[in-house]
């Protein structure tokens, strides 16, 4: 799944509209629009702030893993 659905994914998940999430990030809806689009690619500071928001890893909303508990839940559960 690429990252640019996934996004969007979490955001219906979370029924929130881009213009809201927009507002959050401290960006325009139409930026908005182009990185869920995956017509642009999400700058570092977005991508944790959206991992933040959405209480995942950035490695899931890259697509690294589909696991979306953030890492240190993932450790907790091992010991």
């Amino acid at each position: 799944m690429s990252n640019s659905r996934r996004i969007r994914e979490l955001r219906e998940d979370h029924d929130l509209t881009q213009r809201q999430l927009a507002a959050r990030l401290g960006i325009t809806q139409p930026q908005y629009f182009r990185y869920e689009q995956g017509y642009r690619d999400l700058p570092t500071d977005l991508l944790i702030a959206l991992a933040d928001i959405y209480d995942t890893s950035t490695d899931y909303l890259l697509g690294r893993t589909d696991d979306p508990a953030p890492p240190k839940s993932r450790a907790a559960s091992t010991t």
